[in-house]
């Protein structure tokens, strides 16, 4: 990582890899959620019935899907509210500790989940997956994976 004492202007290929993502991610992303339209989800909805469905008993503590979405505590309400009213999912108290709030998956959400998975999947493969090569999907994992490690921290 190199160390900046003064302004460093970016070089060429820098300045390529910012401008092709920062003119692709936004259209990309409106593209994916165009495409994903048609089942009623939007990618934040969508994204919600997967980290559910991954969890264990298809449950998790608001704070702990709040931080995998990336979401404030008012955010997620507000991204629940609507797959609530749905019947996608449900709060539910902790049965360990009552003043906890579980987000969990109901037998609606799976069902929808599951109906919208194959135009999802057909979506990212015809807007990634297809347009690149093993290798540039093995680098595409490893740029995201270290760019997603060094916001973490």
């Amino acid at each position: 990582m190199r160390q900046m004492t003064e302004m460093a202007w970016l070089s060429e290929s820098e300045m390529a890899a910012w401008r092709s993502f920062i003119e692709t991610q936004a259209d990309l992303v409106n593209a994916l959620e165009a495409d994903l339209a048609e089942t009623g989800l939007t990618l934040g909805d969508y994204q919600v019935l997967v980290f559910l469905s991954e969890a264990t008993d298809h449950r998790l503590r608001m704070c702990d899907l709040a931080d995998q979405l990336q979401l404030s505590p008012s955010g997620l309400t507000r991204r629940l509210d609507g797959l609530v009213r749905d019947g996608l999912v449900e709060r539910v108290p902790s049965e360990v500790d009552r003043r906890v709030m579980l987000a969990a998956l109901t037998h609606r959400g799976w069902t929808r989940l599951g109906d919208a998975a194959p135009a999802h999947l057909s979506s990212v493969r015809r807007r990634i997956i297809d347009h690149l090569t093993d290798d540039e999907l093995t680098t595409m994992a490893t740029v995201f994976g270290k760019l997603r490690r060094a916001l973490d921290e």
